[in-house]
């Protein structure tokens, strides 16, 4: 490859870094007079149309030594990440604006953005470690930016718990590199096709160790507890960039090294650990929606909540390994539909916590009346991620259940019925605050706004989430393709 070949490989993380440094420097050689909400969002949009741009003409090539791979599969997730990044900057304005460290904000958001893209690409595990740390140390930050109590204490937890199942991590990485004596996903993947069976124990520790060291960024159990006390502890629109945007990283991570590591559904140990991500699935469903229901607080809400979505989508992880078809596709396609659902999600419940200053769900009595449009599009999303249709969290959750129903094996149909009985539990407590919001009289009837860019980004999430409800063809087929892109 020449090297305009490789810039343009990975043109989306380096417009995410170029802008990080823009924003940086302007606001060191013009403060407050400098625009750098403008500079992120220019960064944003340049990287998500670079992706675009990729996907049109169909790039499809190793680049950096092999460090890194371009084709469908990383343009899908890096669409995913930039878009999300792009919501999340434009709904911040006015948030940032209060902020004494707006630039650090802004450049810590693209960081981190920018290793989520290569993260998707890696194709080393010495590139998989580095992009996974970078992204995690500038979200450490983000969660404490503001410096309050809450947010220093929440930041001080991440930092903890990400250290640790990054030691986790960075030890079944050395079992793999021990055994295969490569750090190349490829050469891992030659290795495990022609090993032995008594290399079966060595190779169940290594990935029992990296399943619990990328779950940290998927929120799967054992690696959730960190996750209903960061979100209610960081920014609500932090988190809201942790809730979609890093758990669809971590699931990149985990489709890249089980599927094309250790050969998907292909190998003498792929029933081992399909039969360990059902068990994680099911502890991740029953820990998160069970701890939701107890919650008063919307962000720790919607943390147990991303606990137990996560369990919904490792449902088609296991069902990859069980030799599914569709289980690639399904878990991409629930990443995608549970992007544009969470963010205008959380956009909301930022906007409601800017003007009421609360977070309590009681709070949230009779806000039909006060703001219809935010009211209408919160309940639009938390039916959709309880899986009602005509909404897309419907689709991606028969979608993924019935990728694990077509393996036929019974573990799996165990699973999916289990799934179904923890869907049926979390529409007590999303239904309950959708009835809170429409039903209940507000304490003060006082109506309020929104900003322009918290409109635009909550009217694209309402418009995705029936968009993908009523027509999912061609989020299917996108995702689809990027599937095959893992053979």
């Amino acid at each position: 490859m020449t090297f305009f070949d490789q810039v343009h490989a990975v043109g989306p993380a380096l417009a995410l870094y170029a802008g990080a440094g823009a924003v940086l420097s302007a606001d060191l050689l013009q403060g407050r007079r400098a625009s750098i909400w403008g500079l992120a969002v220019v960064a944003g949009v340049v990287s998500l149309g670079w992706t675009l741009a990729q996907l049109i003409v169909g790039v499809e090539a190793g680049a950096l030594g092999g460090a890194v791979r371009v084709d469908a599969f990383s343009i899908y997730l890096a669409a995913i990440i930039g878009g999300v990044v792009l919501a999340v900057t434009l709904a911040a304005r006015e948030w940032a604006s209060t902020l004494e460290q707006a630039a650090e904000f802004y450049a810590l958001l693209l960081v981190s953005a920018g290793s989520m893209v290569l993260l998707a690409q890696a194709e080393d595990l010495i590139t998989l470690f580095v992009a996974l740390e970078t992204t995690s140390i500038a979200q450490f930050i983000l969660v404490g930016i503001t410096r309050n109590d809450r947010s220093s204490e929440a930041g001080l937890k991440y930092l903890l718990t990400g250290a640790v199942a990054a030691a986790i991590l960075l030890y079944g990485f050395a079992f793999l590199f021990g055994m295969a004596g490569t750090t190349s996903l490829e050469g891992i993947a030659v290795w495990v096709a022609s090993a032995p069976e008594a290399q079966r124990l060595p190779l169940m520790l290594a990935f029992v160790f990296v399943a619990v060291g990328i779950g940290f960024k998927m929120a799967l159990v054992p690696s959730h507890a960190w996750a209903p006390d960061v979100y209610e502890g960081s920014p609500a629109l932090v988190a809201t960039f942790l809730s979609v945007a890093s758990k669809a990283a971590g699931f990149a991570v985990a489709m890249r090294l089980f599927y094309t590591a250790l050969g998907g559904g292909d190998t003498f140990i792929s029933q081992d650990w399909g039969k360990m991500f059902a068990v994680l699935a099911a502890l991740s469903m029953i820990v998160g929606n069970t701890g939701a229901l107890l919650q008063t607080n919307a962000k720790r809400l919607l943390g147990y909540s991303s606990i137990a979505q996560a369990g919904n989508i490792a449902v088609g992880l296991a069902a990859v390994a069980a030799g599914s078809t569709a289980g690639p596709s399904g878990v991409l396609f629930f990443l995608g539909a549970y992007a544009v659902t969470n963010v205008g999600a959380f956009v909301v419940v930022s906007l409601v916590a800017d003007r009421l200053g609360s977070e309590q769900i009681a709070d949230y009595a009779g806000l039909v009346k006060r703001s219809p449009a935010a009211a209408i599009v919160l309940s639009l999303c938390l039916v959709s991620l309880t899986g009602i249709p005509p909404t897309a969290g419907f689709v991606a959750k028969v979608y993924v259940f019935n990728a694990a129903v077509q393996s036929g094996e019974r573990w799996l149909l165990a699973l999916v019925a289990f799934a179904v009985l923890n869907t049926a539990i979390s529409a007590f407590y999303y239904l309950r605050w959708v009835r809170t919001m429409i039903l209940d009289e507000p304490r003060d009837a006082t109506p309020f706004r929104a900003s322009g860019g918290v409109q635009f980004v909550l009217a694209v999430s309402a418009v995705g989430v029936l968009l993908f409800g009523l027509d999912p063809s061609p989020l299917i087929q996108a995702a689809q393709d990027a599937a095959a892109a893992l053979l």
